[in-house]
């Protein structure tokens, strides 16, 4: 399979998987449908819209491709409709999230890397592409960004970027980084929830 092919395909998964925690939470703040729709493209397109913007690729992707907000607005669609069997996962909105956070952070990154980016920028703007739509999902739904306020947030997908760009250094097959990436990002995120992790703090803060 063709790279470019195969980033545009997980792109779309990180823009499904995003797009349906901000339709999960629009219904947990019991939005109406075109509520649910506005929040779920938000999320799914945000971090997307700010790689491109950051890239100077414009217009961003997802305002020439019709499939980025498609996908966006068929993951709100699902919230919509299948609400009650999504709420039946362990934390669903937190789940769908960390599986958009490895996938944004190894799309994000490639597409920099693409660019002309070096190493540490394309890590950077992997993590910025990953907690864009976060950010922006809470800040609609009125509430404190998870990235201000859960510690392994950012640095999941930042942990994510970094195996994608030291596996290319190494000269490991692309398709079997992102294979290893993205579940590891996914698996950090998941892993610091379930255990408490938390990053030391000032010892007189």
């Amino acid at each position: 399979m063709h790279t470019v092919p195969f980033f545009y395909a997980i792109d779309l998964v990180g823009t499904f998987a995003f797009g349906l925690s901000g339709a999960m939470v629009a219904v947990r703040r019991q939005l109406d449908l075109f509520g649910i729709l506005v929040l779920a493209a938000a999320t799914g397109v945000a971090g997307g819209m700010i790689r491109d913007l950051l890239l100077g690729d414009l217009p961003p992707e997802a305002l020439h491709d019709t499939w980025p907000l498609a996908v966006a607005c068929l993951a709100g669609l699902c919230g919509f409709f299948f609400g009650p069997l999504i709420e039946r996962l362990n934390r669903p909105v937190m789940l769908l999230d960390a599986v958009g956070l490895g996938v944004f952070a190894v799309a994000g990154c490639q597409k920099a890397l693409a660019s002309g980016l070096n190493a540490p920028g394309a890590v950077l703007l992997g993590m910025m592409t990953a907690v864009g739509g976060g950010v922006l999902r809470d800040v609609m739904a009125a509430e404190i960004p998870r990235v201000l306020r859960e510690d392994v947030y950012a640095l999941a997908a930042l942990a994510g970027a970094a195996i994608y760009v030291v596996g290319l250094r190494l000269g490991a097959p692309e398709l079997v980084i992102t294979a290893c990436a993205v579940p590891f990002s996914f698996a950090i995120r998941v892993a610091s929830v379930r255990y408490g992790w938390k990053l030391p703090r000032a010892p007189w803060s």
